[in-house]
Parts: C-alpha cells; sequence; structure tokens
C-alpha cells in the first residue's frame, strides 16, 4: 500500500534523521558587525599589527589608485578598484600562513599582493596577456579571474584533498555580495559543511553587485545567517576595521585548522570607486552616499586609532608614503614596457598533456603565424623564460 492509498490524512512520523543535527543558536551572527577600532578592545591590540595593517592599507590605497591610472594610459583593459574595501584585502593577504591557499576574486588583486604575489604578476590578466601571469602552486594564490563564485567549490576541493592527506593547510576564499546570488557560492558552502573542511568562506560586501543594490538580491537578515542554513558559524565584521577584519579571520582560520569546519564572514565594506573603469556609478547610487562612507574610510579609521595611541608619528607617516610611491613608480615602469607576447603560448598550461584536439590547433595557429612571418622567436628554457616578470 502506498501513502496515496492509505485511508484517512497522511500524518508522516519523521524519522530521527529529519530532526535538526545541529543547534542554529551558536552559528547566528551578532546582531551588529564586530567592531574594534574606537572601542575599548582597541586597547589590547598589538601595536605591531596595527602598525603593519596600516602600512599595508597606505601601500594598497597607492596601488589602486597606480592600477586605475594605468588603465586611463591603455595599459590595462580594465582594473576593479578595492579603494575603500582594503582593510578587508589586507587582512586576508597578512593572515594565512605560508602553506595555505588564497582563492581570491577579480577584485582581489591587492590581497594577492599583500599575500606576497609580485603587483606587476597580479595585473597580468587585466592587461590581456598569458594565463594567470604567475604560478599559483608556487605562491599559494590560485588564478585571478572574473568568473563569479566559481573559485569557492575549488577552494573547498583543495581543503577538503589536504584534510584527507593530513596536511596542515587552510583556504581563504574571497567573493563580492554578487557572488552569493551564484549556484557555485551555495554548492561550495554545502560541501564545505558537509565535509567539515578547513576553509573559511570571506564575503566583501561592498553594497552593490555593479549596479544591483543587496536589497535586490537578498531578504536575508545578513549574508552572514545564510551560513546558518548549511550548519555553519556566521560571523558579521565591519569591513573597514583592519584589526577587526583580521581578528575574526584569524578566529575562523584557528577555527578551520583545528577541525572545527568552515566559517562564513560577512565583511560589510564600501566600494568607493566605481565597478571598474568601464562603469558609471553615478546611475545607481548619489554624492551624498559615497561621502557619507568617505567618513568611515579604513585608513583614517586606522590611524585615528594609532594617533590616540601616539604611535602614528611623522617619521611613520613618511615611511608609509615613502614605500607606497616606491612601489608604485616600480609599478609604472614596468607596466609601461611592452610585454614579450608569444601567441602559442594560448596552448599552455591548459593540461598537463597536450590533447590531440589542441595539438592540432597549435600548429595550425603556427602555420598561420609562420606564413604572416609574425611568429616570435620561442625563448630559451620554454614560454616563461625570458618574459617581462
Amino acid at each position: 500500500m502506498t501513502v496515496l492509498e492509505q485511508p484517512g490524512p497522511y500524518r508522516p512520523a519523521p524519522p530521527p534523521a529529519w530532526q535538526p543535527r545541529t543547534d542554529p543558536a551558536p552559528l547566528l551572527p551578532d546582531a551588529e558587525p564586530l567592531r574594534l577600532l574606537g572601542t575599548p578592545a582597541a586597547a589590547g591590540l598589538d601595536p605591531a599589527l596595527l602598525l603593519e595593517l596600516h602600512g599595508q592599507l597606505v601601500r594598497g590605497r597607492r596601488y589602486n589608485a597606480q592600477a586605475t591610472a594605468l588603465t586611463r594610459q591603455g595599459r590595462l583593459a580594465v582594473y576593479p578598484s578595492s579603494t575603500g574595501q582594503e582593510a578587508c584585502q589586507v587582512a586576508a593577504g597578512l593572515v594565512l600562513q605560508q602553506q595555505d591557499w588564497l582563492f581570491p576574486s577579480y577584485r582581489d588583486t591587492l590581497a594577492a599582493v599583500v599575500r606576497g604575489l609580485d603587483p606587476v604578476q597580479a595585473l597580468t590578466l587585466l592587461r590581456g596577456d598569458w594565463h594567470t601571469g604567475y604560478d599559483p602552486a608556487e605562491h599559494r594564490v590560485a588564478p585571478l579571474c572574473t568568473p563569479l563564485a566559481t573559485q569557492l567549490p575549488h577552494a573547498v576541493g583543495l581543503a577538503h584533498a589536504a584534510r584527507l592527506k593530513g596536511d596542515d593547510v587552510v583556504a581563504l576564499a574571497l567573493v563580492g555580495d554578487g557572488g552569493t546570488s551564484e549556484g557555485d557560492f551555495h554548492e561550495a558552502l554545502n560541501f564545505a559543511a558537509v565535509w567539515r573542511a578547513p576553509v573559511v568562506f570571506l564575503v566583501q560586501n561592498n553594497g552593490f553587485a555593479i549596479s544591483v543594490p543587496l536589497a535586490k538580491q537578498t531578504a536575508a537578515p545578513s549574508l552572514a545567517h545564510k551560513a546558518v542554513g548549511y550548519g555553519m558559524p556566521g560571523r558579521l565584521v565591519d569591513g573597514n576595521d583592519a584589526a577587526a577584519v583580521h581578528h575574526v579571520l584569524t578566529d575562523a582560520l584557528r577555527c578551520a585548522r583545528s577541525g572545527g569546519g568552515p566559517t562564513l564572514v560577512e565583511a560589510v565594506t564600501y566600494r568607493l570607486d566605481a565597478h571598474t573603469n568601464a562603469d558609471d556609478a553615478t546611475r545607481y547610487r548619489g554624492d551624498a552616499e559615497v561621502e557619507a562612507w568617505r567618513a568611515h574610510d579604513p585608513v583614517t579609521l586606522l590611524e585615528r586609532e594609532l594617533t590616540g595611541r601616539g604611535l602614528l608619528t611623522e617619521d611613520v607617516i613618511r615611511a608609509a608614503r615613502d614605500a607606497a610611491e616606491r612601489m608604485a613608480a616600480d609599478l609604472r615602469e614596468r607596466m609601461n614596457q611592452d610585454p614579450v607576447l608569444d601567441p602559442m603560448e594560448l596552448f599552455a598550461h591548459v593540461y598537463a598533456e597536450q590533447t590531440a584536439q589542441l595539438r592540432a590547433q597549435a600548429a595550425q595557429l603556427r602555420a598561420e603565424l609562420t606564413a604572416a612571418g609574425e611568429l616570435p622567436g620561442a625563448p630559451e628554457g620554454g614560454p616563461q623564460e625570458g618574459r617581462q616578470r
């Protein structure tokens, strides 16, 4: 007899597996984003960490400005600035241990640079040049690419594999608020929680998915609340408070490393610049809104704290600015050199061993370039040898 054939109303009796497996209360984020700077809790913060965060923020602000200028000069095809979001970027780049992995989105070039990636290599893809521009395995930084949220399942897979192998590795995956509307986001969180993978998700909620405000993407109380549905903790933090972001990420990474599973962190921040240099942000937000967020600038917040503690001296300010200018000058000089391009590199690093189809395509392109007299001489040592770095 089937359920439909039973006489009378059907009253299901769920087996125990249907009951909640986890108490949701400890997973819920706080009602307000965590803030440390300007609060009594800031007194316990390490001065050396605050000064390191400050130096990186100043450098990051200059990096964003210089990269944006390079787009106007035609040296970059596009640049998604993280101006206003530098606290998230800097904290993400600093909290990882050497063996850990960073999985960035397209806006996270600064996080990769803070992680140790060459600033020019971080921009290579954005100038339309060679694959990622760097070796992900060497730097433990996954490729910077533009598909939304596709890096999240990759982060979960790498973290899960590392745990199965017994490796002390944690993955930190970055995504924007717009990326949380993608299926990859939900699939990644579900797998991560079920497997208790050592991975941390950092959502940089900057208010807009290009021109779409957050309120048109979700009706959830916060993006951090989404964690509860997958069985992982959600944390809400002021994304412009560099010390608070660093603190929350440190806790989340420690939990993941010790076998406690994944955490979803939502950092509430704001993108001061346009989505990219191709975007006209004035069409969907007003100047008053932008100026209100400038008053909550991450550099200003940290400098106010350092000044109050007597740590922000003229020498500290000068050293930070000089280091930032040296970085910008080096970036300008190297980006203003025309790269040596080899079209045959299109076929490198696609597969460990080229397929027959790729070999045929490579042979066809080589023949066409040879006939046109446009095939550059292959440098010794393979496609990367001798390239501008």
